[in-house]
């Protein structure tokens, strides 16, 4: 789709700079998308802050327990996927 953005001078020389001849528009598509991207994300993590407490899981409250969490967690599927296999 086209459409008519207005942009400093400025800037569309330092996108012509960086993008190199012909390649404005894909750069402008790129950065926009990671723009995209990035405030998506801040918005997800935003909806969600304070979803989990440090009172509710205490085994994630420091990075060696949540690294044990994690090694404990996987033992346990690999336990389960061990029973499923063997019938």
């Amino acid at each position: 789709m086209r459409t008519h953005v207005i942009l400093p001078e400025d800037l569309v020389r330092s996108v012509d700079a960086l993008a190199g001849k012909g390649k404005r528009s894909q750069f402008i598509e790129e950065a926009i998308r990671e723009k995209v991207r990035i405030d998506t994300l801040r918005a997800a993590l935003k909806a969600t802050a304070g979803a989990f407490s440090a009172k509710d899981h205490p085994h994630w409250d420091t990075p060696e327990k949540v690294a044990s969490w994690v090694r404990e967690s996987r033992r346990e599927s690999d336990k389960r996927i061990d029973r499923f296999r063997r019938g």
